[in-house]
């Protein structure tokens, strides 16, 4: 037991590594990173000026970039992970060897979290400077959990989707750029999520996202507390203890599954 947990932990840090190793090689990349969605928060900060809307509206966008950093980062760099580890014939290695396919998943997620958060705080910096958003944060602890636990459920959701991106490969692949336009839309990340209809807003619940950026919002931008927000907190604490142990069982079954439909290596590898 202590051996394999080792073993396991060797396997997280060494997944970690190359992720932000990888992730950093380019300093041409980093500035690409930052000032391409930066010119997306620019439209909708200038919008909402000319609109002359309430000026939380432009941390609401600035708050909202952030975060689409990390959804993005789920959808495209962990959950398409195996996909793209089976269209190099490499997913065998991984299969064949004694370690938690989760510990592989969780080295990818704490590697893209380092190098998402680095991203994400140059563009919450630069975009208050520019725009002078109005921040009112007066319980950072408040702040750092619910970002904390909006981090970890949509990671939880990440490693779903891998189990699927590993099985169905392109179908996998095109659903999820299908929905990426619509959970922009349905988590509100340039807009509050309460102006949507009522039955939008019913769906848009299913998104681990529209609650911790709400949460996040909400105590930075509007100053609100623990107590205004608890029912976010327990919200996304449900979305872990469910996401979690569902993503270990479809890792599991999708495995099994494709070992036996031998749907986990290309026909010409």
């Amino acid at each position: 037991m202590r051996e394999q947990l080792i073993r396991n932990l060797k396997v997280v840090y060494a997944r970690l590594w190359v992720r932000v190793k990888g992730g950093n090689r380019e300093p041409e990349w980093l500035i690409a990173e930052l000032i391409i969605p930066m010119l997306t928060l620019s439209a909708y900060v200038y919008l909402y000026k000319m609109l002359n809307a309430p000026p939380e509206y432009g941390g609401f966008v600035i708050i909202g970039g952030t975060m689409v950093a990390f959804w993005s980062n789920v959808l495209w760099n962990m959950s398409a992970q195996f996909y793209w580890e089976k269209e190099t014939g490499s997913l065998e290695v991984y299969l064949v060897a004694p370690i938690s396919r989760m510990a592989i998943l969780l080295g990818m997620a704490l590697g893209g979290i380092v190098n998402t958060t680095l991203r994400a705080v140059a563009i919450l910096v630069a975009g208050a400077l520019i725009f002078q958003v109005p921040f009112a944060l007066q319980e950072p602890l408040t702040a750092l959990l619910m970002f904390f636990l909006t981090i970890i459920a949509l990671y939880a959701l990440g490693m779903l989707f891998a189990s699927l991106f590993m099985l169905y490969g392109r179908e996998a692949w095109h659903t999820a750029s299908l929905l990426q336009e619509p959970v922009y839309l349905f988590s509100g990340l340039y807009f509050p999520v309460n102006q949507l209809p009522f039955v939008v807003q019913l769906v848009a619940s299913l998104i681990p996202l529209t609650f911790g950026l709400d949460g996040i919002r909400r105590v930075i931008i509007l100053g609100e507390g623990i107590a205004d927000i608890w029912l976010n907190v327990a919200v996304l604490v449900v979305f872990i203890l469910i996401l979690l142990p569902l993503a270990k069982f479809a890792l599991n079954y999708m495995e099994n599954l494709g070992k036996k439909e031998g749907r986990l290596t290309l026909r010409w590898q």
